[in-house]
């Protein structure tokens, strides 16, 4: 499904600073992080306005399908689009992203990096698919608002 991303000028690699342990998530900002992320998969799982909300402007998305970059100010709404275009054009309904445990949330200073385990299921042509143990990886920044995704990817496994 969903592939690689990074915010211009911003490196998806975790930085120094307070990380977690395999599935610790511990302090309010951690947690808020999370919320955010989880925020950003509700929203593609049904109400995108909600992903929308938590998504950074600009962004840059890196995905499977073409044009497999999306950057800029509309990031976000342009690969959901493109995404519910190539779901249409090979016969997917009915996808849902779940997360698992996160293996990282490395917070420094006003910036946040994700990494959780994840799982990808769909029907395709009527036939239920699986994508099992997938990585989702996500980049964001604290903005006044609260944390907002700046780029993300995923690996499907």
């Amino acid at each position: 499904m969903i592939a690689a991303a990074a915010l211009s000028g911003f490196l998806l690699a975790p930085a120094a600073g307070a990380g977690t342990a395999y599935g610790a998530v511990t302090t309010p900002d951690q947690k808020a992080v999370l919320a955010t992320v989880r925020q950003f998969i509700d929203g593609i799982n049904g109400d995108f306005n909600k992903a929308l909300a938590v998504c950074a402007s600009p962004a840059i998305i890196i995905d499977e399908f073409a044009p497999h970059v999306w950057r800029g100010a509309t990031a976000c709404a342009d690969w959901y689009d493109a995404f519910n275009a190539d779901a249409g054009k090979h016969g997917i309904t009915d996808s849902v992203v779940t997360l698992g445990t996160p293996w990282h949330v490395d917070i420094t200073g006003g910036t946040a990096y994700v990494v959780s385990t994840a799982n990808y299921t769909y029907k395709q042509s009527g036939k239920p698919v699986s994508e099992i143990g997938s990585v989702f990886t996500v980049a964001l920044v604290k903005a006044a608002a609260g944390w907002r995704v700046t780029g993300w990817a995923w690996a499907k496994h």
